[in-house]
């Protein structure tokens, strides 16, 4: 059996390097359980300031409430939605999650994270649209479950640093992650948003591993990859 202790204790050094450097993050941005559920959903395959665009737009629209937006036109809602890019699937993904939320619990994000957090993953999940990570981002962030976001800034950093395959399954990477923390959803929420800082700021494609917080946790023999 491979012996865990080198991962656990990257880590928490990981996670102690990036709060030395950044501070708390107080991620996820949004004012509202629905809020963050809809960033959750428009960040897909975009960066968080075009969602940041399209939730203003939404804002100053009066639609940002799921009996709102499901009662505007497709085109309209194109329209508020296009900062975020691939709008149009966006929509039809956004009314999707709207609808169930209407239809099975009055519209009310309270009685949605009321769910027992393993039913209430599936039930996510076989909405059009929504896979593990945007499933978990809702979970932990809208509804207070802990359960730990894994994405691809947590696979390139851990990959680049040893400590995963670079194509490890998300559900091994999460689980890896959960073994090795409090299961607390204040840290899981810090931790996450960590990685999305340093991965933002420093482990692009093209890694500035010199500048970088977790530059000096890198072995000197493991090659980084771009």
């Amino acid at each position: 059996m491979t012996d865990a202790r080198p991962q656990y204790d990257a880590i928490l050094r990981f996670h102690d390097a990036l709060h030395a450097h950044y501070g708390p993050t107080h991620w996820w941005p949004g004012e509202t359980p629905f809020e963050i559920a809809v960033g959750a959903i428009l960040t897909q395959n975009t960066a968080w300031t075009n969602v940041e665009r399209a939730i203003d737009n939404l804002k100053a629209a009066d639609a940002l409430d799921p009996r709102a937006l499901l009662a505007r036109g497709d085109e309209e809602l194109h329209e508020l939605l296009r900062p975020a890019g691939f709008f149009r699937v966006k929509t039809k993904r956004l009314l999707h999650f709207c609808r169930h939320l209407v239809d099975h619990y009055d519209g009310d994000m309270a009685r949605l994270a009321a769910r027992p957090m393993p039913a209430l993953r599936r039930e996510l999940l076989a909405l059009h649209g929504i896979g593990p990570e945007t499933a978990d981002d809702i979970l932990l962030y809208a509804c207070d479950k802990p359960v730990f976001v894994i994405d691809a800034y947590t696979r390139r950093i851990f990959s680049r640093h040893g400590l995963c395959p670079p194509d490890i399954d998300y559900h091994a990477l999460q689980a890896l992650f959960e073994a090795h923390l409090p299961r607390d959803i204040h840290v899981y929420g810090e931790y996450h948003g960590l990685i999305v800082f340093v991965g933002k700021d420093f482990c692009r494609r093209s890694p500035k591993c010199d500048a970088c917080p977790l530059g000096p946790l890198l072995d000197p023999g493991q090659p980084v990859l771009s």
